[in-house]
């Protein structure tokens, strides 16, 4: 079967290494094929877990056209600033959480991709 969405990963966060990645290894409907990062062990991972483009930049990731989602596990100050940006880009969105530090930047985060016609989830498991 072919995979059909395409996602990038904002960072190497570990909860992306322990929990995300191994998960989307054993999805029949998508793939990761990008993932971004400065940190210097984000080679070692991109091979790990077979994921062909690494970026050095977030914005370099959202520029590719071949990515259709992105996943966000950022430190919860920056889920705002590349929610919006990922939105703006016409990337879909999965944040980890919590998505927003207050109901205020929730809604202007839902407004953008809205804006956008993007899909917007939390990463809440329960």
């Amino acid at each position: 079967m072919n995979k059909s969405v395409r996602w990038g990963i904002l960072s190497t966060a570990q909860i992306a290494q322990d929990e995300l990645l191994p998960a989307f290894m054993d999805a029949c409907n998508a793939e990761v094929t990008a993932i971004a990062s400065s940190n210097p062990k984000v080679n070692d991972i991109a091979s790990t877990f077979t994921i062909s483009k690494v970026y050095n930049s977030y914005e370099n990731l959202l520029d590719d056209p071949d990515i259709d989602a992105v996943y966000i596990p950022l430190p919860n100050a920056l889920h705002a600033e590349w929610v919006k940006k990922a939105a703006k880009k016409g990337k879909h969105v999965l944040c980890e959480k919590p998505a927003a530090l207050t109901a205020a930047e929730a809604e202007a985060m839902i407004n953008v991709c809205r804006e956008n016609n993007v899909l917007f989830l939390e990463g809440f498991m329960y």
